[in-house]
């Protein structure tokens, strides 16, 4: 993974990576210019001469962390910063803190060889910090700031084992006995994640399962963070980076006790959309870096393992909840969101049919969830409707799920030629089924909406227009697959009669000539053509005026 060699600050790449790009850290997207720079540092050291800490220092800080990006923090100025923070005659307020640490989470990160007697003095310090003074000065920031810290601490390879090992021993006590302060929105959890990130990617092995357990369980405990498909991404590659780190490193030992805790043991406190995206790690990790040092058996036992554990969740949403996800669990819709980003980013991965029956299902309710956003405006007539629904439409235009539907399709078009005829039928009759219910949904709702709504109406057509492409592209998988010497004549006109009928509920939408659609239309029509029963029940699929007036459900009939 070429990119991680130069990853400085792993919870910046974490939210960039998962399509969070705002910065919450105490940084500014502004950059101070290098007097100010130095003029700041000057100030500092005046603090510190003169035992004294007033307003203007702490603007000093904030002037350093302007520039995060381009500050460096050298050993001496590091000193300044301890010295400030181990000094029993400067009363510093608590919003300093974060900012302390967050310097020499600087230091650390940037320096070719930080210190180790300095670092040792450091980890005294936070000792001090987070053990008789963190009650008085807990916050949420300070929290993920520390975890952040000692994390990176743990991760510098010169360190002594004794230092790591008291730092990886205060990042779980905060993370086991702390971590309601990581709140409900999870605002800092880039941070938390990155400083999780470090400390399993150090080299000594002690607290590495309980540090695992905090990774994969904390999202289940009560005023703990709640997952979103943001933190499972950020977990995904998470895993990714940790994974790579101890393969450059050859340490092979935690990679295998990761997939045994991980994966193929059963843990009561680990969330299933964590685990999710910890295999899809995995898988991308399998399936793109040379695993040097690690012989066959042991590499395909890792990518069994992990696809195991994601199919096993795939077969229990099915068993549940079915294809519709009919009472709307929002615990079912995080882990559908979470199993087709995981397998859409972390590479190939073996067919089976929950896995397609998953997709299907996360594509029709999840990523295009026109069903959904049509009822919503219908059920409200008399309301706003444009307050209603358009939040939600613009939201879900900028999500990351939505952005990534292009690759989830491509998966889905993958699972579905290898897996079983029954699988195969069901997917194909869900598809058609949505496509007819776009068809009435959408011509209602354009009667209410337009020249009232037009820009909610315009994103509602967004999401049309998208999945109607993945419609095609379903369609010509199809037409590949079952237009051979193997398939009947009359499965291939039976087909095509659905393809026609499907695109004939869509075609309002197609807003380019698409070389898949034309590919797929050559095909179904050549196959119609050949057989006037066909040609009937394409035609008798079309509705008519009473239907189109009343709003009655198209039907396909079938004559063969």
């Amino acid at each position: 993974m070429a990119k991680q060699a130069i990853t400085l600050f792993l919870e910046e790449w974490l939210r960039n990576i998962s399509g969070c790009s705002s910065n919450v850290n105490s940084t500014n997207s502004s950059s101070s210019s290098a007097r100010a720079i130095i003029q700041a540092w000057a100030e500092l050291r005046d603090s510190l001469q003169n035992q004294s800490f007033q307003p203007h220092h702490l603007q000093s800080l904030k002037t350093l962390l302007n520039s995060q990006t381009s500050l460096h923090v050298a050993d001496p100025q590091a000193k300044i910063v301890l010295s400030i923070l181990s000094s029993p005659h400067i009363s510093l307020p608590n919003e300093s803190y974060p900012l302390f640490l967050r310097l020499l989470y600087i230091w650390v990160r940037k320096s070719f060889k930080p210190s180790n007697d300095l670092i040792d003095s450091a980890v005294e310090v936070l000792s001090h910090l987070f053990n008789a003074q963190f009650d008085s000065r807990k916050s949420p920031l300070l929290f993920s700031e520390g975890v952040l810290l000692l994390g990176a601490f743990a991760f510098v390879p010169s360190l002594s084992e004794g230092s790591k090992t008291v730092c990886l021993d205060m990042l779980c006590r905060l993370l086991e006995e702390e971590y309601r302060l990581i709140g409900s929105p999870g605002e800092h959890i880039s941070d938390v994640l990155a400083g999780i990130g470090y400390a399993l990617s150090s080299s000594v092995n002690v607290h590495y399962v309980r540090i695992l357990d905090s990774l994969l369980g904390i999202w289940g405990k009560e005023g703990g963070p709640c997952g979103s498909i943001t933190h499972g991404l950020m977990i995904l590659h998470l895993i990714e980076w940790v994974l790579s780190s101890l393969i450059n490193i050859r340490c092979f030992e935690k990679i295998n006790v990761f997939a045994h805790e991980a994966l193929e043991t059963s843990k009561a406190n680990y969330v299933p959309f964590a685990i999710v995206m910890a295999a899809a790690g995995l898988l991308r990790v399998v399936n793109r870096t040379k695993m040097n040092g690690l012989g066959f058996d042991t590499v395909s036992k890792l990518r069994g393992s992990a696809e195991d554990r994601i199919e096993s969740f795939a077969r229990d949403i099915i068993s549940r909840n079915g294809v519709t996800n009919a009472d709307n669990d929002p615990t079912c819709s995080l882990l559908l969101q979470c199993i087709s980003l995981a397998l859409a980013r972390s590479g190939l991965v073996s067919s089976c049919a929950p896995l397609l029956m998953c997709l299907a299902s996360a594509l029709l309710n999840e990523i295009f969830p026109l069903r959904h956003l049509y009822a919503k405006v219908l059920d409200f007539p008399h309301r706003n409707s444009a307050r209603l629904g358009h939040d939600e439409v613009k939201k879900h235009l900028e999500s990351v799920l939505f952005k990534e539907a292009g690759a989830i399709t491509s998966v889905f078009c993958n699972q579905y030629v290898s897996v079983d005829v029954e699988s195969k039928g069901v997917v194909e009759n869900l598809i058609w089924d949505y496509c007819q219910d776009i068809y009435l949904g959408h011509r209602q709702v354009a009667l209410m909406l337009r020249g009232k709504e037009n820009e909610l109406l315009g994103d509602t057509e967004k999401i049309a227009e998208s999945a109607f492409l993945m419609v095609v592209l379903f369609a010509l998988a199809i037409t590949k697959h079952k237009f051979n010497s193997k398939s009947t004549q009359e499965t291939q006109w039976d087909v095509s009669v659905h393809i026609l009928v499907s695109f004939s509920c869509l075609e309002y939408f197609r807003r380019i000539r698409l070389p898949e659609y034309m590919d797929t239309i050559r095909g179904v029509v050549a196959s119609v053509q050949g057989n006037e029963s066909a040609c009937v029940s394409f035609v008798e699929s079309m509705p008519s005026y009473m239907d189109m007036t009343n709003g009655t459900r198209i039907s396909c009939h079938h004559s063969f």
